[in-house]
């Protein structure tokens, strides 16, 4: 798997991961998390349980916005890392081939 690598500075992660505490903080997240659902896995869990992801991570050049932030299990975030939507997709199909999906 090839990855598309963005020069991303480190006064710019830290903008966007301060943009994204205040978005944590928004009426708008608190009803996405309240749902309770993982973006990736479909699965229900207690909001409290569900984390923050960002589609396009911050290294990768993403943005802390709306359209770019997803509710998300621990287990999917940590495994999802720094991947982009499409290699994210890649990496599944690969391990449903695998059996170990």
């Amino acid at each position: 798997m090839s990855y598309f690598i963005v020069n991303v500075s480190d006064q710019q992660i830290k903008r966007e991961k301060e943009k994204a505490r205040e978005l944590r903080r928004s009426q708008w997240w608190k009803n996405r998390v309240a749902r309770g659902i993982c973006h990736y896995c479909g699965r229900s869990f207690p909001p409290d349980e569900l984390t923050m992801d960002h589609l396009v991570p911050i290294v990768r050049g993403g943005t802390s916005t709306r359209g770019n932030v997803v509710p998300a299990c621990k287990e999917c975030n940590n495994r999802k890392k720094y991947l982009l939507p499409i290699e994210w997709e890649e990496y599944l199909a690969a391990m449903g081939k695998k059996g170990e999906a």
